[in-house]
């Protein structure tokens, strides 16, 4: 059967980027399934986006192999992933379980392209309902003390786990900087779109106070900079005076779970390629 692949590559922008990339596709006896294109005029940047099914036998390696004299001649920052293989989640989460439920529903129905392949909480509170899906749960307990041990045990996970993404879905620590350069690019969370307007304790309460019109979320990528890093989506819903303050956070909480299952799902399809501070998102 052939085998399904996907490169991603972004470089400064020339003539003749795409016929290099087909060229050598076609030369490996590749089919082209799909091919999204963005051309960055205001910084002379080209984002490629290639699925394609190679030959049967054919192996990651040898086109990675292949392609690096091309990449090269062009500057490329670019990645070739199989296609066929899931992506291995580690997820994140304290005590509320909108956003891990969701997860958990879409990894049993098959809806979501990545592997949850464990859970790790600062709380022990939601083990159950994680193990009852079949999936570890691992209770890192974190204090001002602990931080830096708690910290080093989430990044010998990762490693154990062969873990390619972090998925913060509601998790209420604050990582460190270390942490978030370790993560870098491979680390999701989730907030609610109000901040920095209305930061701090219960942010659905003074939204409704101040009679907002929009509930929102962002599902961006973990950086040192708090809840700052690079958008990938943002699910925006609209309310109004009706909508008690009980009843803004469970439209919140909607648009964080769809938020952030959008993002997650992107990413591991190889959707998002980071530009800086901003992504571009072939969805």
């Amino acid at each position: 059967m052939p085998q399904p692949f996907i490169l991603t590559l972004n470089c400064p922008e020339r003539p003749g980027i795409v016929h290099a990339v087909t060229a050598f596709l076609a030369g490996r006896g590749c089919d082209i399934t799909e091919h999204q294109q963005f051309d960055d005029s205001d910084h002379g940047v080209v984002f490629l986006r290639t699925g394609f099914t190679a030959p049967d036998g054919a192996t990651l390696d040898d086109l990675q192999e292949g392609f690096a004299a091309t990449a090269e001649a062009y500057a490329m920052e670019w990645r070739l992933r199989d296609a066929g293989a899931a992506p291995r989640l580690l997820v994140m989460v304290s005590k509320f379980d909108h956003c891990l439920a969701d997860l958990l529903y879409r990894w049993r129905s098959g809806t979501l392209d990545g592997d949850i392949a464990l859970v790790v909480s600062n709380h022990p509170d939601l083990r159950a309902q994680v193990e009852q899906a079949g999936i570890p749960f691992v209770h890192v307990p974190v204090t001002r003390d602990t931080k830096p041990e708690a910290e080093e045990r989430l990044l010998r996970l990762v490693e154990e786990h062969a873990v390619d993404l972090v998925v913060l879905a509601r998790y209420m620590q604050i990582l460190s900087d270390e942490l978030c350069k370790a993560l870098e690019g491979r680390a999701i969370n989730i907030h609610h779109s109000f901040l920095p307007s209305f930061a701090g304790a219960k942010p659905y309460h003074q939204a409704h106070r101040r009679g907002v019109k929009l509930v929102g979320a962002t599902a961006h990528y973990v950086t040192a900079d708090l809840d700052e890093g690079p958008i990938i989506e943002q699910e925006v819903i609209r309310v109004d005076h009706r909508k008690s303050a009980d009843e803004l956070v469970r439209v919140g909480r909607d648009a964080e779970r769809l938020a952030l299952a959008r993002a997650v799902n992107w990413h591991c399809q190889s959707r998002v390629l980071l530009h800086g501070n901003r992504t571009v998102v072939f969805d």
